[in-house]
């Protein structure tokens, strides 16, 4: 199990990247949330699986159609408590 914080810079907020990534998240099997930070960017936590976390963090490069990815910085963090269904904090 390992939790990584994910910050995703560009074209992120306003183009639906919050939701598709709770959407794949999901799929993959993931604890956590995502939300839009102050700065534009999407800033988001993810528990799980290495592999699962990795192709998460490996997506967000991407992202959604109509978003523009300019950078992804990640950093590990250590699980703590339970973070439950991934959704959209506000």
């Amino acid at each position: 199990m390992v939790r990584r914080h994910i910050v995703v810079r560009g074209r992120v907020q306003g183009v639906g990247f919050r939701y598709a990534t709770v959407s794949e998240a999901r799929r993959l099997g993931l604890s956590g949330w995502a939300r839009n930070a102050s700065d534009g960017s999407v800033e988001i936590v993810a528990e799980g699986a290495a592999a699962d976390v990795r192709a998460l963090v490996a997506w967000c490069h991407q992202g959604p159609p109509a978003a523009r990815v300019a950078s992804v910085e990640e950093r590990d963090e250590s699980p703590g408590q339970p973070l439950g269904q991934f959704g959209v904090r506000w």
